[in-house]
């Protein structure tokens, strides 16, 4: 019995009925004055109290939207961002009543507030209703007088019927709430779109910002030392020949400074690969071939590409492979790897597959986050499936709206 109660009258059904019974005054007082406001705010758009009065009702209704937001997030956990604005607000009381009226985000609020009262009355009139005729005539039928026959049982089995229902009914309701509150209250197609590039823009120029600075302190810590060395050393063999020393001891300091510059230059080519690796000139096929040859793990590669990416997109697919496999080989313990890349339907997609121990997720500044990041800077998209004890794939997805030509 208590099996079968337990979902009737569990924590997720009341929180669901309080949540209903606690909104549903709020949502038609509250669309009944905004109702008013915007009824007689229209009516006397003619003149300037009007638009006033617009503005008024559209930032209540954005006031009331965020308020219900957070209800929600507070009590079902399921938290829905605020809409950016597409609507810069000007100075002035003029300037923010133009942004106020302009911005699609505060009629979206409005179209809420007056599309929920008589929604949230049919769902309180349904939930409450299974639960209430339920309880009434199960409460009912042991005071029912006379013979207990077939209308008794049948009021019995569709009161319980009712309360079986009762979650599921509060279930629906809800969904349709969250229908209501993440189409109309969340950001919009545009707004979130936009909220991607800002967040895309701020990424890449955190990107160039890291990679500038590490460059400048490899260049002053590594090659311009010993381009220093290299001009001392050379100072020391002229001090050498004025001093006329042995040709022993000008052969030495010669030698040591063209140790030291070819160190330099191999420094050199060491941060100009990491910015662009020559091997990437003759393509991203030849580039993961010679990725693969150098791999810790063996790697099957299967490439699928009617034409060749744009640079910057091949630049990112390069570095996500070399960074996977390096994972594969260090982390995973795999033995065996595979390579997919393919362009098809304007989207360039790698799949990186290995038979190691699995487990891989993000971390705050880790690989798998930083690969994240860089793919996300083009509206790329990385997808980890790792169970414990394996495998692991990983697929990125990079969108190559251009068209591709052989070059």
């Amino acid at each position: 019995m208590k099996r079968i109660l337990a979902p009737i009258f569990g924590r997720r059904s009341r929180q669901g009925l309080g949540y209903l019974l606690r909104v549903t005054p709020i949502d038609v007082l509250s669309g009944l004055l905004l109702l008013v406001g915007g009824v007689v705010g229209t009516i006397l758009s003619l003149t300037p109290i009007g638009a006033w009065l617009l503005a008024a009702v559209l930032r209540g209704a954005a006031a009331l939207g965020a308020g219900r937001r957070e209800l929600a997030a507070r009590t079902f956990g399921d938290r829905v961002p605020e809409p950016a604005r597409l609507v810069v607000e000007g100075r002035g009381f003029f300037g923010w009543r133009r942004a106020v009226l302009s911005d699609p985000v505060g009629w979206r609020a409005l179209a809420y507030a007056l599309i929920k009262p008589p929604v949230a009355v049919l769902s309180v009139v349904l939930t409450c209703g299974f639960y209430l005729y339920g309880l009434v005539s199960l409460v009912y039928l042991p005071f029912h007088e006379g013979e207990f026959g077939t209308e008794a049982y049948a009021v019995m089995v569709t009161s319980v019927i009712l309360l079986l229902l009762g979650p599921w009914m509060v279930r629906s309701v809800l969904a349709v709430e969250r229908l209501l509150i993440r189409g109309l209250l969340g950001p919009s197609r545009a707004s979130q779109r936009i909220s991607d590039l800002r967040d895309s823009r701020d990424r890449a120029v955190k990107d160039a910002d890291i990679t500038l600075r590490r460059l400048e302190r490899d260049l002053h810590d590594g090659a311009q030392a010993r381009l220093i060395g290299v001009g001392m050393h050379l100072a020391m063999v002229r001090e050498l020949v004025t001093a006329q020393a042995s040709p022993e001891h000008v052969v030495a300091a010669v030698d040591t400074a063209q140790a030291t510059l070819a160190t330099a230059v191999a420094e050199l080519r060491d941060l100009v690969r990491g910015i662009h690796p020559p091997v990437l000139d003759n393509g991203l096929e030849a580039a993961l071939a010679t990725v693969t040859a150098g791999s810790a793990v063996p790697v099957t590669v299967e490439t699928d590409l009617p034409g060749r990416p744009p640079p910057a997109l091949e630049s990112i697919a390069y570095f996500t492979v070399c960074e996977l496999l390096t994972n594969a080989g260090r982390h995973s313990g795999a033995r065996n790897a595979t390579v997919r890349v393919g362009l098809r339907d304007g989207v360039l997609n790698l799949r990186v597959h290995d038979d190691g121990r699995g487990g891989a997720h993000q971390r705050a500044g880790g690989g798998l986050a930083g690969l994240t990041e860089r793919v996300g800077v083009v509206d790329g998209r990385l997808t980890i499936d790792s169970p414990p004890g394996g495998p692991t794939t990983v697929t990125v997805d990079i969108p190559c709206p251009m068209p591709v030509q052989r070059r």
